[in-house]
Formats: C-alpha cells, sequence, structure tokens
C-alpha cells in the first residue's frame, strides 16, 4: 500500500535529519558558533523537540499522543535511549558528555510529546515552526544578521513565509476563513506580524538589537504569501469572459 504523500515527506526529513544531527553532534564545535555564544541548553532542546516531531509523525501521521498505549511511550524511550547514546559518544570525539546537554534534550523529548498529545500534525507544524524560528532568532547572543548576513538573509524571508501559509492553511482549515474575505485578510496579516515583533521585542529584552533589516525580510516573507493568496482569490472570483461565436 503506497504512503500517502505528506508521510513520505515526514519519513524522508527523518532520514535526512536525524544522520546530519548525529554528524553535527559529533565534530569539534565550530568556532562561528562559539563566536555568536550560542544557547547550548536550548539548541539542544531545540533540535530534540524536531526530532521527536519527526519521529512521531512518521510514524503516526494523523494520531496524537495516547498515553494510556504503548506509542507515546515507545517513542519517548527510543529518543531518551538516543539522547544518552549521543552525550556518551561525544567524549570520543574530544567535546565533553554533560548531565545538563541531556537533561536539555529530555525537555525538547518532552515537550514534543507534550505539544502532540493536543495537536495533530499540522497544528503541531505551525507550533514547531514557531518554537524553532523564536529559538533560533533569540539563541545566539551576538546578533546573527551581524555574523551571517547571508544566511540571515534567507532565514527571514523563508521562516517567516513558512509561519504565515502554515497559519494561513489553519485559517481556512480549523477556522474556515478564506481569501478574499476582509477578516481572511487581517487575520491572515495580524498574527504572523503579532509574532514577529514579540520575536524582536524578546531579542531586545535580551540586550540585542532591533535591526531593522531583518524586520523588513521577515516582513516581506509575510506579506508576499497573504498577498499571493489574496491575488489568487481575487483572480478566481472574476467572472468568465463571454465568448462570441459567429
Amino acid at each position: 500500500m503506497a504512503l500517502p504523500l505528506r508521510r513520505k515527506l515526514t519519513i524522508i526529513s527523518l532520514v535526512i535529519y536525524w544522520p546530519v544531527l548525529f554528524f553535527l553532534s559529533h565534530i569539534p564545535i565550530p568556532q562561528l558558533v562559539r563566536e555568536a555564544g550560542v544557547s547550548d541548553k536550548s539548541l539542544h532542546l531545540l533540535v530534540y523537540l524536531v526530532l521527536v516531531f519527526l519521529l512521531w509523525f512518521s510514524a503516526y501521521p494523523d494520531g496524537k499522543v495516547n498515553w494510556r498505549r504503548a506509542a507515546g511511550w515507545a517513542v519517548f524511550a527510543a529518543a531518551v535511549c538516543y539522547g544518552a547514546i549521543d552525550e556518551l559518544l561525544q567524549e570520543y570525539v574530544g567535546r565533553s558528555c554533560d548531565i545538563a546537554d541531556f537533561l536539555a534534550n529530555v525537555a525538547g523529548i518532552i515537550a514534543g510529546l507534550a505539544l502532540f498529545t493536543f495537536l495533530t500534525f499540522w497544528p503541531a507544524l505551525l507550533v514547531v515552526t514557531g518554537i524553532s524560528v523564536f529559538l533560533l532568532t533569540n539563541l545566539a547572543r551576538a546578533n546573527p544578521a551581524d555574523l551571517m548576513p547571508v544566511i540571515s538573509t534567507i532565514f527571514y524571508p523563508s521562516a517567516y513565509a513558512l509561519f504565515t501559509l502554515l497559519w494561513v492553511r489553519h485559517l481556512r482549515v480549523s477556522l474556515l476563513l478564506k481569501p478574499p474575505q476582509l477578516k481572511w485578510l487581517a487575520a491572515a496579516s495580524v498574527l504572523p506580524a503579532a509574532f514577529l515583533l514579540t520575536v524582536k521585542l524578546f531579542s531586545v529584552l535580551l540586550g540585542k538589537s532591533f535591526p531593522l533589516r531583518s524586520v523588513i525580510l521577515a516582513a516581506l516573507g509575510i506579506t508576499g504569501v497573504v498577498a499571493v493568496f489574496y491575488l489568487k482569490a481575487q483572480l478566481g472570483r472574476r467572472p468568465p469572459r463571454n465568448v462570441v461565436t459567429e
């Protein structure tokens, strides 16, 4: 029996993500990461949150975690065991085995499975995307745009475009709001914009700058998605042209 496309893509993402995660955790910490002052514990939480998202929805693409069944506990045990092995192996590649890192791994696993107790795939993906954007923006003490201008130029519009795209889908499926309704236009624009401002203001509270360039790039990602859906809906409302035949 052929697997649905969404499940295939989730499994492919897991097959790519897990080896990449293993590789990155078993090489010396890049100098750029040290210079940026990246929060190690937040990074561990994030990568294991994403890992358990891919693990759970690869196995159970349409289900929530039910703690009265073995599936949730099996995913929890598999992820925790991997997190422990991952930390133990780091001693052999010149990195340290840190119990605090392991606890951050477990925190990411628990946070993910707790979310998936209440959320199915698409709402969970929206929330995980928002958490990822928030943490990736605020992981480093330094401003990422100053250290990696090319990557930040790609990250901000694409990350906020993805968040907006998932939010637009939620509006259509869960709240039954569709373009070009004015309520849809307001809802599709306001929440992503509020999310952007929340992320950047939190950065300021952490003592980081408020780079206007990154805000503009993120706003372009949000505006681009909303504009495409709105214009597509407007064009779809045009009455067909009368065809004159002789």
